[in-house]
């Protein structure tokens, strides 16, 4: 039996229903850990915009998985974790294990408020998820046979969310990964149009990838009548982040398990397995 089963202390997990967040919960349960999710639909309910709803969740808590709301690049966003590790610390919290992401350098001001707040940290900083292609926004664009983005021939060292998850748990759980920075990346970077052919391989379906114009791209976001804030964010991913900046390897899941991350491959043959990319037509 580990410390936190012996304190019953619960685990904070902000964003505990996210493609991350989601997968840290269910390895803490498995692991008989308490957890908390901190959500707008959680109990007690937490909302990055509405400070007065920070402290509940952080009552009693052990320890704090963050992820922040749309992105940590986001206007104002280190401000809200600076001011949430300052409230954690009131709480007697001091573990905090934050999820940033990989090339933005608007996420480089929230690292280094976490960083400057007391708490003993961890960052995880990942590349492009592999289930983005499953969970997320690209699902429909698979679905339809077609995945179109402003992406010519950058690579991408996708990372899997479980692979993420596993990192966060133990920086959570265990000693020794306090004060470090986790770069997260898969074991190869592709080309969109590579994982997209290997998307199509595992799934036995036509699937192309056609690179578009920005003033395209954009276009078709303003069609899809998402909002303003979400809309700007895409941009910035993909005209900046996904530039190539991003196309060197880097070692965090080894560094942080002792084993390699997992292959795209694979995870595009275990995803076509449960049959979620099998909806609609395929491209004729």
């Amino acid at each position: 039996m580990n410390e936190h089963q012996l304190s019953r202390k619960p685990i904070l997990i902000i964003g505990g229903t996210g493609k991350t967040g989601r997968r840290v919960a269910e390895r803490l349960a498995a692991l008989g850990i308490p957890t908390r999710i901190g959500s707008r639909a959680g109990e007690p309910p937490f909302d990055w915009q509405i400070k007065s709803t920070w402290s509940a969740v952080l009552e009693n808590a052990e320890a704090v998985y963050l992820t922040y709301h749309p992105d940590l690049a986001m206007p104002g966003a280190a401000d809200d974790i600076a001011s949430f590790a300052e409230l954690a610390l009131q709480h007697d919290v001091r573990r905090l294990v934050l999820l940033s992401g990989r090339g933005e350098e608007g996420a480089l001001v929230s690292e280094q408020a976490l960083r400057n707040s007391g708490a003993d940290w961890t960052i995880l900083r990942a590349s492009w998820f592999n289930q983005n292609f499953s969970e997320s926004f690209l699902l429909d664009s698979v679905l339809g046979g077609t995945i179109a983005l402003p992406v010519e021939d950058a690579r991408e060292p996708f990372i899997d969310a479980d692979d993420i998850a596993d990192v966060a748990v133990a920086a959570l759980t265990e000693n020794g990964h306090i004060g470090q920075l986790y770069e997260l990346t898969g074991p190869r970077a592709l080309t969109f149009a590579e994982a997209t052919e290997e998307i199509a391989q595992a799934s036995g379906r036509e699937i192309h990838y056609v690179p578009i114009s920005v003033e395209q791209f954009r276009s078709g976001l303003e069609q899809e009548n998402l909002s303003a804030e979400f809309t700007n964010l895409l941009l910035e991913l993909f005209t900046k982040v996904l530039d190539g900046r991003n196309s060197h390897l880097n070692d965090g899941v080894k560094r942080a398990l002792g084993r390699e991350p997992r292959d795209f491959r694979d995870f595009a043959r275990d995803t076509a397995a449960t049959g979620i990319w099998d909806r609609g037509e395929p491209n004729g």
